[in-house]
């Protein structure tokens, strides 16, 4: 009979121990839940305002004009690059290139702010590469890429910005008007033979290996003669050229950077800058041969020709110099440094 009621008491205090026990254990799984989930959601926060917090002062917010619609918008300026570099550099490119070219936008985008003087109303740039420089929503950047590829360019892209966080150029400790164009043809311009004026001191005429093994280094336009009269005729009325006489057309002279500097058509003496325009040719350096009744302009680079060329950038990555190199590269006496 006592051994009986021994057990009972021990089978009473068991029932009542067990619970206990498994209601310590549940808690201290949910406490250890509650620590890593903290933990979590700091590295998180962490990461989150990693992305997100370099002060760039009173450069923070930019204000976009978007041409098609002429609403302004307002961004932070790294975002706003986002858009910038994906729209103007193929995500192919060399991470380095990617780089440098988040620098030289959040250079440009910089300067435009300070010497902005209205030109966009109450806009500090506009996103039309002709005038300003390329804008282009994550949506429609997305949109078109193929799919499996779609996260991991953007990623690509945000990376170069993200890591270039802060970075702007600087001559003499101000931000520089920081050019950049498709494809140098191997050699860049001094604006002073695309623009006129007086120049910037950093934007000299450079050399750039490996540019010729890129799809926009070669081009070219093919005119009749009609057509060619037809086009100069639109710009000047009282022009005449005779195709029997030796040389109708012929280049006068050449610029530092191997573009055409003066051409003779006919009876005009043009700038080659502005034959460019005339006959929607990719680049100044150019070459004329007529044969028969076609006129056929051979032309070398992409663009302007003034600054960093892109795919001269990419061939310098894929030598092996990183982002601030190729900056040094294309801007002569520059510093990288930190707005």
């Amino acid at each position: 009979m006592r051994k009986l009621t021994i057990y009972i008491m021990l089978l009473i205090l068991i029932s009542f121990l067990i619970p206990i026990i498994f209601t310590r254990k549940f808690e201290d799984n949910k406490q250890t839940s509650s620590i890593s989930e903290h933990i979590y959601n700091k590295e998180e926060n962490t990461q989150k305002v990693d992305e997100t917090s370099y002060d760039y002062k009173k450069y923070n917010i930019v204000k976009v004009l978007h041409t098609k619609n002429n609403n302004v918008e307002e961004m932070k300026l790294d975002e706003y690059l986002y858009g910038v570099v994906s729209a103007e550099m193929p995500v192919s490119f060399e991470k380095e290139a990617l780089k440098a070219q988040s620098i030289v936008a959040r250079t440009y985008t910089i300067y435009k702010i300070i010497h902005n003087g209205g030109k966009h109303g109450e806009a500090d740039i506009c996103d039309d590469s002709s005038c300003c420089q390329a804008w282009i929503s994550k949506q429609d950047r997305l949109s078109k890429w193929q799919e499996p590829e779609r996260e991991s360019n953007w990623n690509k892209i945000m990376q170069a910005v993200n890591e270039t966080k802060g970075k702007i150029i600087t001559y003499k400790g101000e931000p520089i008007n920081a050019f950049f164009h498709s494809n140098s043809g191997g050699s860049t311009e001094a604006p002073i033979n695309v623009w006129g004026g007086s120049g910037y001191p950093y934007l000299q005429t450079v050399e750039t290996s490996g540019e010729d093994s890129y799809t926009q280094y070669n081009s070219e336009v093919n005119l009749s003669k009609k057509e060619l009269i037809n086009k100069m005729k639109e710009k000047y009325q009282d022009f005449s050229i005779n195709f029997e006489e030796e040389n109708p057309i012929k280049i006068l002279e050449y610029t530092e950077g191997k573009r055409v500097k003066t051409i003779k058509i006919g009876n005009k003496n043009l700038s080659g800058v502005e034959v460019r325009s005339i006959f929607t040719l990719k680049s100044a350096n150019f070459n004329v041969e007529i044969k028969d009744d076609n006129i056929k302009f051979s032309v070398i680079g992409y663009g302007h020709g003034v600054g960093m060329s892109q795919t001269g950038a990419d061939s310098l990555a894929k030598q092996g110099k990183n982002s601030d190199e190729i900056i040094t590269h294309f801007y002569t006496g520059v510093d990288v440094t930190e707005l």
